[in-house]
């Protein structure tokens, strides 16, 4: 028998459409919050999106009974947590103030090799020196890109998506090595647990005075980034890749940009420009490179 975690096509099917379906959720999130941080404030937006995704993430773990995580997995969480619940989602709505979400976009088809190289780091891997090639010349092209664009407080914006894509990479490789013990799902359902005890009093401190100022359609995405973004997009991931396999399903995540700046353009009205399709296509080119050879 073939030594690998999916050898049921009809799994290994699932998984990609699984996969699919939540990279196709992920890519609707910075044109969202884009929406949401220009009636919003950014801190404030981070914390409500939390807290509304904990108190689904809560129900779910007492409908589907699930036990506690082990006293060792805390350290764990608390690290996804910091990743993918705090960091990446106030990162990026800062940045989002500064810069378009077409803009930002660019910056997320960095977003699977900076998984790679934290999952290196955590996971002792060590891959071919071509693994390394992609990735420094991938990133040439995202500062070669940013280099180029004559944009008022754009350097604020792209330093804040850097660090955002940093954080988000070190969660991703986190949350995945904790899967592997705790579940898939389970983990992002524990990580907004964990946080809710921080986050909800300090969303109470930061609630606006008044809420009439603020337009349905921010609102609108307020509810997006909290049920689909923060809780409903991971719960197909991560069934994604136990059924499908980490390594290829995790593939699906170089579209992400694609749809992203295709969303932009749609209903935002955004210009996305032939140089962002280009950088878009190098960076997709040099991750998978990078991929390949991890």
């Amino acid at each position: 028998m073939p030594n690998t975690k999916c050898d049921n096509s009809s799994d290994v099917r699932n998984g990609w459409i699984n996969g699919f379906i939540g990279v196709v959720i992920f890519s609707a999130s910075l044109p969202a919050t884009r929406v949401a941080v220009l009636e919003i404030d950014p801190i404030f937006l981070t914390l409500i999106r939390a807290v509304l995704a904990s108190v689904l993430a809560i129900a779910l773990l007492l409908v589907f009974r699930e036990k506690r995580p082990q006293r060792s997995d805390l350290t764990s969480l608390a690290i996804t947590s910091f990743g993918v619940v705090i960091g990446f989602p106030l990162f990026t709505a800062l940045a989002l103030q500064h810069i378009t979400s077409a803009h930002s976009i660019v910056y997320i088809g960095l977003l699977p090799l900076s998984t790679a190289i934290f999952g290196v780091l955590r996971a002792g891997d060590r891959p071919k020196p071509a693994f390394w090639v992609f990735s420094i010349l991938g990133s040439a092209f995202v500062a070669g890109f940013a280099l180029t664009q004559d944009v008022g407080s754009s350097w604020t914006g792209d330093a804040l998506m850097l660090i955002a894509i940093v954080i988000c990479g070190l969660g991703y490789a986190e949350g995945g090595k904790l899967s592997r013990t705790l579940g898939g799902w389970q983990v992002i359902c524990w990580a907004l647990v964990i946080a809710l005890p921080i986050m909800l009093p300090l969303a109470v401190y930061y609630m606006p005075t008044s809420f009439e100022n603020i337009s349905q359609s921010a609102w609108i995405s307020v509810a997006y980034v909290s049920m689909f973004s923060m809780l409903i997009g991971f719960v197909f991931w991560y069934r994604g890749l136990a059924l499908g396999g980490v390594a290829s399903v995790g593939q699906l995540q170089l579209l992400q940009p694609f749809f992203g700046l295709l969303l932009a353009a749609t209903l935002l009205g955004e210009h996305v420009s032939w140089v962002m399709g280009l950088v878009c296509l190098a960076v997709v080119f040099c991750v998978a490179g990078a991929k390949k050879f991890s």
